[in-house]
C-alpha cells in the first residue's frame, strides 16, 4: 500500500509538472494554432536565445581569446592607447609624466650628490651644477620646471657642469616627444567620431510590407544634429550560419543585402529621416521566407551607416542590428515629416512608431508563383483550344475511316453472297 500510494503521488506530481505549463500557455492561443504547433514548442522558444553579433548600440559582441602575438599591440602603441577606456587612458597619461619627472629628478639629484654639491650647501665659493638644489625634492621640482619649460628662475643650471648640460638637452628633447605623443593621443581620443555616431539613430524595428507592388524589407535612419553627414552611405549584412553542399559548416556567414547599390539609392542625403528599402527578389536572402517561417529563422541583419562629419571632416560609422523578433511583418513606419510655415519639421517622437497594413503572409517566391499562375491561363487558353480542335479532328477522321471500312466490308459480303 505504501508503494502504491507513493506511485500515485509521483504520478500526480508528474502530471501536475507536465500539465501545469500546458494549462497556462494553451488558453493564450487559438485551438487551430495549438494543433498546428509542434510539441514542446513553448519550451524550445523559451530556451532558445538568439545571441547578437552586433548590439543595438553598434558595439560588436565579439571577444578575442587566445591571442598569443600580444607584442603586436605594442608595435602600434598609439592605436592601443587610443582604444583604451578613458580611465585607463587618464591613468597612463598621469603615470607617464610622473615617471619621467621622477626619473630625471633622480638623475639630477645623483649628479649633484656625486659632484659634492650636497656637502657645500650655502658655500658661496662653491659653484654647484644646479643652483639652490639641496635635496631630492628640489631636484624633482627642477625636473618638472625643465620638462614643462616653466622656469621660475630660482633653480638654474650653471656652466660648470657639462654632464648637467647634456642631461638638460636630453630631457628637453624627450620631454617634447612625450608631450607630442600624449597630447596627440588625448586629442585623437577626444575628437573621435564615435561620439558623433551616437546622434545617428536607427529605428527599433525593421518592417516587411508591400511597396510599389513588391515585398520589401525596410528600416529607418535619422540624424539628430543640424550639421550633416557628408557622403553618407548605407550598407546591410545578413548574419546567418550556413552549411555548404560539401557539408562544411560556416558559422555567422555574412551575406550582402542590396539596399540600392546598383541604383545609387545607398548614397544618402541625410537631412531628414529616411526609410531604407530592400526589395525581396530572387537575389535576396529573404526570397523563400514567409511570415510563418520568419520567427523560426535564426538570423540577424546588421546595418552600417558611414559618412564624413561636416564639422571635422573625419569619417564616422554608426551600426545597429535587427534579430527576427525585431522584424515586424505587415507594418509600415509612421510619417514623421510635416510641412510647417516656411520649413519642414521632423517629429522624432514618432521615429520608431509603426502601423499595421495589409500585407500577404506568403513569401516573395510564393507571390511570384501565384502571379505567374494567374497569367498562365490566358496563354494556355489558345493552345488548349487548338489541341482540343486537333483532337476532335483526329477523332472525326478515325470515325469516318471506321465507317468507310464497315461499308466496304458490307459491300464485299454482298458481292460474295451474290456470287454464291
Amino acid at each position: 500500500l505504501f508503494f502504491m500510494a507513493a506511485n500515485v503521488l509521483e504520478e500526480d506530481s508528474m502530471e501536475q509538472d507536465i500539465e501545469s505549463p500546458v494549462t497556462i500557455h494553451q488558453p493564450k492561443l487559438p485551438k487551430q494554432a495549438r494543433e498546428d504547433l509542434p510539441k514542446n514548442i513553448n519550451k524550445e522558444c523559451a530556451k532558445r536565445k538568439i545571441q547578437r553579433y552586433v548590439r543595438k548600440d553598434g558595439k560588436c559582441n565579439v571577444h578575442h581569446g587566445n591571442v598569443r602575438e600580444t607584442y603586436r599591440y605594442l608595435t602600434d602603441i598609439f592605436t592601443t592607447l587610443v582604444d583604451l577606456k578613458w580611465r585607463f587612458n587618464l591613468l597612463i597619461f598621469v603615470m607617464v609624466y610622473t615617471v619621467t619627472w621622477l626619473f630625471f629628478g633622480m638623475i639630477w639629484w645623483l649628479i649633484a650628490y656625486m659632484r659634492g654639491d650636497m656637502d657645500h650647501i650655502g658655500d658661496s665659493t662653491w659653484t654647484p651644477c644646479v643652483s639652490n638644489l639641496n635635496g631630492f625634492v628640489s631636484a624633482f621640482l627642477f625636473s618638472i620646471e625643465t620638462e614643462t619649460t616653466i622656469g621660475y628662475g630660482y633653480r638654474v643650471i650653471t656652466d660648470k657642469c657639462p654632464e648637467g648640460i647634456i642631461l638638460l638637452l636630453v630631457q628637453s628633447v624627450l620631454g617634447s616627444i612625450v608631450n607630442a605623443f600624449m597630447v596627440g593621443c588625448m586629442f585623437v581620443k577626444i575628437s573621435q567620431p564615435k561620439k558623433r555616431a551616437e546622434t545617428l539613430v536607427f529605428s527599433t524595428n525593421a518592417v516587411i510590407s508591400m511597396r510599389d507592388g513588391k515585398l520589401c524589407l525596410m528600416f529607418r535612419v535619422g540624424d539628430l544634429r543640424n550639421s550633416h553627414i557628408v557622403e553618407a552611405s548605407i550598407r546591410a549584412k545578413l548574419i546567418k550560419s550556413k552549411q555548404t553542399k560539401e557539408g562544411e559548416f560556416i558559422p555567422l556567414n555574412q551575406t550582402d543585402i542590396n539596399v540600392g547599390y546598383y541604383t545609387g539609392d545607398d548614397r544618402l542625403f541625410l537631412v531628414s529621416p529616411l526609410i531604407i528599402s530592400h526589395e525581396i527578389n530572387q537575389q535576396s536572402p529573404f526570397w523563400e521566407i514567409s511570415k510563418a517561417q520568419l520567427p523560426k529563422e535564426e538570423l540577424e541583419i546588421v546595418v552600417i551607416l558611414e559618412g564624413m562629419v561636416e564639422a571635422t571632416g573625419m569619417t564616422c560609422q554608426a551600426r545597429s542590428s535587427y534579430i527576427t523578433s525585431e522584424i515586424l511583418w505587415g507594418y509600415r513606419f509612421t510619417p514623421v515629416l510635416t510641412l510647417e510655415d516656411g520649413f519642414y519639421e521632423v517629429d522624432y517622437n514618432s521615429f520608431h512608431e509603426t502601423y499595421e497594413t495589409n500585407t500577404p503572409v506568403y513569401s516573395a517566391k510564393e507571390l511570384a508563383e501565384m502571379a505567374s499562375r494567374a497569367e498562365l491561363p490566358l496563354t494556355w487558353s489558345v493552345s488548349s483550344k487548338l489541341d482540343q480542335h486537333a483532337e476532335l479532328e483526329t477523332e472525326e477522321e478515325e470515325k469516318n475511316q471506321d465507317d468507310q471500312n464497315e461499308r466496304n466490308g458490307d459491300v464485299a459480303n454482298l458481292e460474295n453472297e451474290s456470287k454464291v
